[in-house]
């Protein structure tokens, strides 16, 4: 479907004592690349959110290749695995500087109205921003 590329550097502070990128940073990545995913349509997390709608992670799966290490340059891939409806699904490619296929990833998150966290469609203004 629709994929947008991310870049992220790793920093010291993410890495473990093997030297390699610790596996609970993943997911970090992934949130900065939805975010910027959905942000080449012009719709911003934190506008969502201001208007009462919020999406928690229902779902996220990885697939570890190879290490990512301190100073690498990661492009992540982004792609919208399907048309949203009460849920958006993401799949994840994450690449070293060397276009190296580090990690495969997917999330599934779910549209819940903020004030009575109850799981909602995904607005139609998102729909229409992103072509759907």
């Amino acid at each position: 479907m629709k994929t947008y590329s991310s870049k992220v550097r790793v920093r010291y502070a993410e890495t473990d004592q093997m030297g390699v990128v610790h596996h609970g940073n993943y997911a970090q990545y992934l949130e900065l690349a939805r975010i910027e995913w959905m942000e080449q349509f012009g719709v911003s997390y934190k506008g969502m959110e201001e208007n009462g709608v919020m999406l928690p992670i229902y779902e996220m799966n990885f697939k570890f290749r190879n290490p990512a290490k301190f100073d690498d340059i990661l492009t992540i891939e982004t792609t919208l695995e399907n048309a949203p409806e009460v849920k958006i699904e993401f799949s994840y490619k994450i690449y070293n500087q060397n276009k190296e296929l580090l990690t495969t990833a997917s999330t599934v998150l779910v549209f819940t109205d903020m004030k009575t966290k109850k799981i909602t469609r995904c607005p139609k203004y998102i729909l229409e921003a992103i072509g759907m």
